[in-house]
């Protein structure tokens, strides 16, 4: 499930824009000025951020570096500033979208996962996998809560591997066994097991890791991230 952060301080328009997200599958948390969102931001952890640029304490412009102290999720700008200066500041400050109100419902959800996905396939071309809070270095062979390390061993970093490269899907014990040992047997199942359960214990000691492992029971596991 893709989590948003709305940042807008007609909270009609945070009401109507959370509502429909959440009916498309989205986790959404609302912020009515900017030094709200960055509170919310040291707890909710978004894979976007949506944000109007006239808010009644900052300048959405002026909130850009503030707000990437906390997130690198991609920043889109959802505004009445129409002006082509306005447009092209924004980007220039490194928005990864600039959207004019009034915008469709429909095309604000597809442009946020336009972007989520751009975002996703950088990451994993640089050798990263992130589902915040959670980060996984490949190359490195380290998992980071924010710029926390979180320790795993060999097998437990290869499970977590493995199950995020297909989130959202069941990969059923062969499947893993596959993976990870290049062949399945059905004595691999309990080792799978007992690393699975090792993983999810660590991750559990993380808040929003809790429940990112899901068993399919008799079946395998699920990465909810």
């Amino acid at each position: 499930m893709y989590r948003v952060l709305l940042v807008d301080d007609d909270k009609e328009v945070l009401h109507i824009n959370g509502e429909y997200l959440k009916g498309k599958g989205f986790q959404v948390c609302t912020a009515a000025s900017v030094a709200l969102a960055l509170k919310k931001l040291e707890h909710f952890s978004p894979h976007c951020i949506v944000m109007d640029v006239m808010m009644p304490d900052i300048d959405g412009f002026e909130a850009f570096e503030l707000i990437r102290k906390y997130s690198d999720a991609p920043i889109l700008y959802l505004t009445g500033k129409t002006r082509q200066e306005d447009r092209i500041w924004g980007l220039t400050l490194g928005a990864d979208d600039y959207i004019v109100k009034p915008c469709s419902l429909e095309e604000l959800s597809l442009r946020i996962k336009i972007n989520i996905r751009r975002q996703n396939k950088v990451r994993k071309e640089a050798g990263v996998l992130e589902f915040p809070p959670l980060r996984i270095e490949l190359v490195a062979h380290k998992t980071f809560y924010n710029r926390e390390e979180i320790f795993l061993s060999k097998r437990e970093f290869e499970l977590l591997v493995c199950l995020a490269k297909h989130p959202q899907e069941i990969m059923t014990f062969q499947q893993i066994g596959e993976e990870l040992f290049g062949t399945y047997i059905d004595a691999d199942r309990k080792n799978i097991m007992v690393s699975a359960s090792r993983l999810r214990k660590k991750l559990e000691g993380y808040v929003g890791l809790e429940n990112m492992i899901e068993t399919a029971w008799g079946k395998g596991y699920c990465f909810k991230g």
